[in-house]
């Protein structure tokens, strides 16, 4: 597995960090967003949805669990899988079928790892300590088209 990290400073290069990365993921590209509540993870929804120009489509899926947004043939699905009790309740809404049928971005997805596809790439968000803006991304990956995005990555 693979280690990266990304400091973001603000809002702004959260997404667009996450726009960056959104340009290379393909059909069945699985993203599991794990941090803290409000340390990121919207935001960085929010730059993935800007690159397919869906940015004002956004909602949160915490009461639905899944969101689909769909343009020019691309299918992303932001779930939030928080309020799930179990992995066995993702297995009943049918969620295992989303991962190959488009791009997935899943908060709290640890809560479902053993259903999740191999090879996911797991950005972890944190608060800065001393800084209420900042935000280090740990991404972790075993997929080596990731490997080699994130080892040649500027941003």
């Amino acid at each position: 597995m693979s280690h990266f990290e990304f400091i973001s400073k603000n809002e702004a290069d959260t997404k667009n960090f996450a726009k960056s990365l959104a340009a290379s993921l393909e059909k069945q590209d699985t993203i599991v967003l794990t941090g803290e509540l409000g340390s990121g993870k919207t935001k960085f929804t929010e730059g993935i949805l800007s690159y397919f120009g869906l940015e004002n489509e956004i909602s949160s899926p915490t009461f639905t669990i899944v969101n689909e947004y769909q343009k020019n043939g691309s299918k992303i699905f932001h779930f939030d899988v928080y309020r799930l009790e179990d992995v066995t309740e993702f297995y009943e809404i049918g969620g295992e079928e989303y991962f190959e049928n488009g791009i997935c971005l899943i908060e709290w997805g640890e809560l479902i790892e053993e259903a999740l596809p191999k090879g996911y790439l797991h950005i972890t968000f944190e608060k800065g300590e001393n800084n209420e803006n900042i935000r280090i991304l740990k991404v972790d990956t075993t997929l080596k088209r990731w490997e080699d995005y994130f080892e040649n990555f500027k941003y």
